[in-house]
C-alpha cells in the first residue's frame, strides 16, 4: 500500500488540490477542504524536504490550476490578448501560486522533522496561515482561494469576526491535522475532543452580536445594466448606455433611498460627461431625494494619470479612487524594470494610476460608507481600514471580464466574507452578475441573476461598532503563527516518524 502511495502520490496531490476548489462556491462543498488539506499534510509526514516541495507545488497546481482557470478567458477573450500571451500570463499565475505551498512544505520538513502530535498540531496550520498571508501581499498580492473563504456556510464562520480569514483559516488547518490524527490513530481521544470544540465555538460565536444598528433602514437599488463587454466601450454605445442605466434608476419603481451602479457603469471620463449626464443626474436625484454610487473613470489632467474611481452623486460629488489594481489588467507589473516590453501583451487598460490609502470615506444616503472596487473586496485588511468609521460596504464590479466561469461566484462569496468579518452589510453591484445585498451576518438576502439586465431591490441597516477583527486586524494571527512555528523549530528537530 505505502508502496502504491509513492508511486502515486504525486497524481494524488494534484487530486487533492482540485477536489479542494469544490469547497467553494459555486459548489459550496465546504468539508471537502479538510480531507484536501489532511491528505497533502499526510504526504508531507512520509516525505525529505525536496518530495514536500514537488508534492506541495502539484496541490497547488491542481488547486490554482482548477480554482482560477478564469484567467484565461479574462485576458484572452475580453482582454483580447492572443492567445500564446494570455497561456502565458495564466500559467506563469498558476505556476507563481504553486510556489506557496512547495516552499511551505519544503521548509517544514527541512526545520521542523518530528512527526509527533503537538508538532503537528502546532506548525502545519501555523505554516498554512502564514503562507496565505504571504500571498495576499508578496508581489502585489492574490488571496484568491484562501481557505477560510470557503466556511462562509460551515460552523466556523463564527470565527471570522473575531480572526478575520486567516485566523479562521488556522483553525481550519488545525481542523485536518486532527482529522489526520483521528485517521492515524494518534492521541485519538483528544484530537476528538479538540476537533469537537473547535466546531462547538464557531456554533455559538455564530450568534453574537458584535456590531450594533446605527439608524433606521435604508431601501437601496442596485442597477446591473448588462452591457457586454465587447460593446461597453464602443462610442456609439454610450447614450443607450446612459439611457438605460437611467431608466432602470428613475422609471423602473420607486426610487430608493440609496442606487449603486456597477464599475465603470458610466463608460466615459469624468471630464467628459461632467457638463451633460453628471447634471442631469444630479437633477434627478435631487428631486428624488436618493443617493448614487457609480463607478465611472477619471483623468486626472494636471498630471495625466487615469483612476478607476467611483464617485457619490446626489449632494456634493466626491470621488473615491481604487487602490489596488489588477496586475496585467489595470496596470503592467515591472515596467519600471523592463520598459515597455510587455507592451506586446497589448492589454487595455493597463496604465491606470492606484489612489492613497487616506481617502476620506464617502457619503452616501447621510452615512460613511467603505467603498471597494472589484478585485479591492478579498482585501480584508484594506476594508477594515475603513471602520468602524464606516456604516456599510459598497463593492462596485464588472464581472463581465470573468465570463460563465467560477470566478463571479468565488467573488460574491468573498463580498460576504468581509460583511462577516466587519459586521456590517455589503451592496454588491455588477455590471452582468451576480449583484447582491448581503446583511451584516453575510447571508444574500436579494441577489440578480447572471447575464441579465436586473434591478435589486431591498434594505439594509447601516451598522456601528467594530468586530474583534476589526480591532485586532491580521497581525496577532501573523505573529503567533511566526512564534509557533520558531517554537517548532527549536523544539522538534527529533527525526521524522518518532511519536
Amino acid at each position: 500500500m505505502s508502496g502504491l502511495a509513492e508511486r502515486y502520490g504525486g497524481l494524488l496531490m494534484l487530486f487533492a488540490g482540485a477536489l479542494a476548489v469544490t469547497a467553494f462556491a459555486p459548489f459550496g462543498w465546504y468539508p471537502v477542504i479538510l480531507v484536501s488539506l489532511a491528505l497533502l499534510f499526510n504526504r508531507w509526514l512520509h516525505d525529505s524536504p525536496a518530495q514536500s516541495f514537488r508534492h506541495g507545488f502539484l496541490f497547488g497546481l491542481g488547486f490554482f490550476g482548477t480554482g482560477i482557470t478564469w484567467v484565461f478567458n479574462s485576458i484572452h477573450v475580453f482582454g483580447h490578448v492572443p492567445v500564446p500571451g494570455a497561456l502565458g500570463v495564466t500559467l506563469g499565475l498558476v505556476l507563481v501560486l504553486s510556489l506557496y505551498p512547495a516552499v511551505l512544505g519544503y521548509l517544514l520538513r527541512r526545520f521542523i522533522q518530528s512527526s509527533s502530535w503537538p508538532a503537528l498540531l502546532v506548525a502545519m496550520p501555523a505554516g498554512w496561515v502564514l503562507s496565505e498571508w504571504l500571498r495576499s501581499w508578496l508581489f502585489t498580492g492574490f488571496p484568491w482561494l484562501n481557505v477560510a473563504n470557503s466556511q462562509i456556510d460551515s460552523p466556523l464562520a463564527g470565527y471570522l469576526p473575531v480572526l478575520g480569514v486567516y485566523g479562521t483559516g488556522w483553525l481550519l488547518a488545525l481542523l485536518a491535522v486532527l482529522l489526520l490524527s483521528l485517521v492515524r490513530d494518534q492521541r485519538r481521544l483528544p484530537s476528538g475532543l479538540l476537533f469537537l470544540a473547535v466546531i462547538v465555538a464557531g456554533l455559538l460565536l455564530e450568534r453574537v452580536q458584535w456590531t450594533t444598528p446605527r439608524g433606521d433602514a435604508l431601501s437601496v437599488s442596485l442597477v446591473q445594466g448588462n452591457i457586454s463587454q465587447d460593446e461597453k466601450w464602443e462610442p456609439e454605445n454610450l447614450l443607450s448606455t446612459f439611457r438605460r442605466y437611467s431608466e432602470l434608476t428613475f422609471s423602473n419603481g420607486p426610487v430608493s433611498d440609496l442606487t449603486v451602479w456597477p464599475e465603470t457603469a458610466i463608460p466615459a471620463f469624468h471630464h467628459q460627461v461632467s457638463e451633460t449626464f453628471i447634471p442631469f443626474l444630479q437633477e434627478e436625484l435631487q428631486k428624488t431625494g436618493t443617493a448614487l454610487l457609480t463607478g465611472i473613470p477619471v483623468l486626472e489632467r494636471e498630471h495625466w494619470e487615469y483612476y478607476n474611481a467611483v464617485i457619490t452623486l446626489g449632494d456634493e460629488p466626491a470621488f473615491y479612487y481604487k487602490q489596488h489594481l489588477v496586475p496585467y489588467g489595470e496596470y503592467l507589473p515591472l515596467r519600471w524594470l523592463i520598459g515597455d516590453a510587455l507592451d506586446a501583451l497589448a492589454v487595455p487598460n493597463a496604465d491606470f494610476s492606484s489612489g492613497t490609502d487616506s481617502q476620506p470615506l464617502l457619503q452616501a444616503a447621510g452615512y460613511p460608507v467603505s467603498t471597494s472596487v472589484c478585485f479591492e473586496v478579498v482585501f480584508g485588511e484594506q476594508i477594515i481600514r475603513d471602520l468602524p468609521e464606516a456604516a456599510m460596504l459598497v463593492n462596485v464590479s464588472n464581472d463581465a471580464w470573468f465570463g460563465d466561469s467560477l470566478a463571479p461566484h468565488q467573488h460574491l462569496e468573498m463580498a460576504r466574507v468581509r460583511a462577516v468579518e466587519t459586521g456590517r452589510p455589503m451592496l454588491r453591484a455588477t455590471n452582468t452578475g451576480i449583484s447582491a445585498i448581503i446583511n451584516q451576518r453575510g447571508e444574500v438576502e436579494q441577489q440578480s441573476e447572471q447575464f441579465e439586465i436586473a434591478v435589486v431591490r431591498g434594505s439594509v441597516i447601516p451598522m456601528q461598532g467594530a468586530t474583534p477583527y476589526v480591532r485586532l486586524g491580521n497581525m496577532p494571527v501573523v505573529l503567533l503563527s511566526v512564534a509557533c512555528l520558531l517554537l517548532c523549530g527549536w523544539r522538534c528537530r527529533e527525526p521524522a516518524g518518532e511519536g
